[in-house]
């Protein structure tokens, strides 16, 4: 038979591990942001050297347009089992001119993220659709066919 305190002391260890399953986890994803080290970024003063020597290497770096390094930096939290959500965002963005001297570091949050909402489960394609016997059989005969070409081999 069972003592009391040692079921209770189960009952409580059992409760003690439904509570920490059900507790949300943090991650933090991208660039991990240090105020005093972005803060420290001056426009006029500073130029990519001492950008990449402060901040390191970009999240990444435009394409086109004015050269701009993006530092992208995102917490998120989630339940077990479910689907990750944006806790906080922030993107710094450094804009440099010709010479490599930084024009300005601009800040944004949360508020310019976009959030998409894809129209189905699958991307419409050209060409025609095949069915899963038609995948399965569909070149049975035409391997090595007159006039088909590819059986000659290499030279021939």
């Amino acid at each position: 038979m069972i003592s009391r305190k040692a079921a209770a002391g189960a009952s409580l260890m059992a409760a003690a591990l439904a509570i920490t399953g059900c507790s949300s986890i943090r991650e933090n994803r991208g660039y991990i942001q240090d105020a005093s080290l972005t803060d420290a970024v001056q426009p006029g003063i500073d130029n990519r050297d001492s950008v990449a020597a402060t901040l390191g290497r970009p999240s990444f770096e435009s394409q086109f347009g004015e050269p701009t390094w993006y530092y992208v930096a995102s917490v998120t939290g989630r339940k077990p089992f479910v689907r990750p959500r944006i806790k906080q965002h922030s993107v710094l963005a450094i804009k440099f001119d010709a010479a490599g001297n930084v024009i300005s570091a601009e800040r944004t949050g949360i508020e310019k993220v976009a959030y998409l909402s894809p129209d189905g489960d699958s991307t419409p394609t050209l060409g025609r659709e095949r069915g899963f016997f038609e995948d399965l059989f569909g070149n049975i005969g035409t391997v090595g066919a007159p006039g088909a070409g590819g059986g000659a081999g290499p030279g021939g």
